[in-house]
């Protein structure tokens, strides 16, 4: 696919509460997430965007073109709560231009870029109706590593004013439900988030594993 087709949103509105300290501006290879996310996402997406209440934080860190989309509160949500992933999502996609979107969370240290080379051909190949690709999940689908097309902002909007807040019963939804794609991941540690100091912990120590001397 054109990269100028496809627009990259990485979520960064969460209050890292299990984690203690901010998820995407954890250490990862001498730089922080949200920068090792914003490189890997400019590798494919012509337009790339950090969605955030707090642009401020993240604004040094971010690679040269990135954008930073400021997130409204919600307003079921008040000052001391997080609006959720979903609203943050709908914020990002009613500035989107582009027909498809990979949406990101900000904690997603094994992506890598050949993942996301290899996953774009995927697109070329649905049906023109489809609004998702996404990744099968035990629960129905993995929705913060994964395509959107711009189309489905209509179905997002019924769903939050209906009262609806999170992704799975969105994408359980008439008429989403039959719009959703599988995309085809071979390597599913890439899809692997952080959420507490022990999955940090794991990740590091995996990675000094792999990367000590062998004797």
């Amino acid at each position: 696919m054109d990269p100028s087709q496809l627009t990259a949103l990485i979520l960064a509105g969460g209050q890292s509460q299990r984690m203690g300290t901010d998820k995407a501006l954890l250490p990862l290879g001498g730089v922080p997430l949200i920068q090792h996310l914003g490189t890997l996402a400019q590798g494919c997406c012509g337009t790339v965007a950090v969605v955030t209440p707090w642009g401020d934080r993240y604004q040094p860190w971010l690679p040269a073109g990135c954008q930073l989309w400021p997130e409204a509160p919600a307003p079921w949500a008040s000052n001391h709560r997080s609006s959720g992933p979903l609203w943050g999502f709908a914020q990002g996609l009613g500035r989107v231009t582009t027909p498809w979107v990979l949406l990101l969370a900000c904690d997603l240290p094994r992506l890598n870029a050949a993942t996301l080379q290899g996953w774009l051909p995927q697109l070329s190949h649905l049906p023109p109706n489809t609004l998702a690709l996404l990744p099968p999940h035990p629960k129905g689908w993995d929705p913060l590593c994964g395509f959107y097309h711009r189309r489905c902002q209509e179905s997002l909007g019924e769903f939050l004013r209906d009262g609806g807040r999170s992704f799975q019963p969105w994408l359980r939804h008439p008429p989403l439900l039959s719009q959703v794609a599988p995309l085809t991941v071979t390597d599913r540690t890439v899809l692997w988030n952080c959420n507490t100091p022990e999955d940090w912990q794991t990740l590091t120590a995996i990675d000094q594993e792999q990367h000590s001397p062998r004797s």
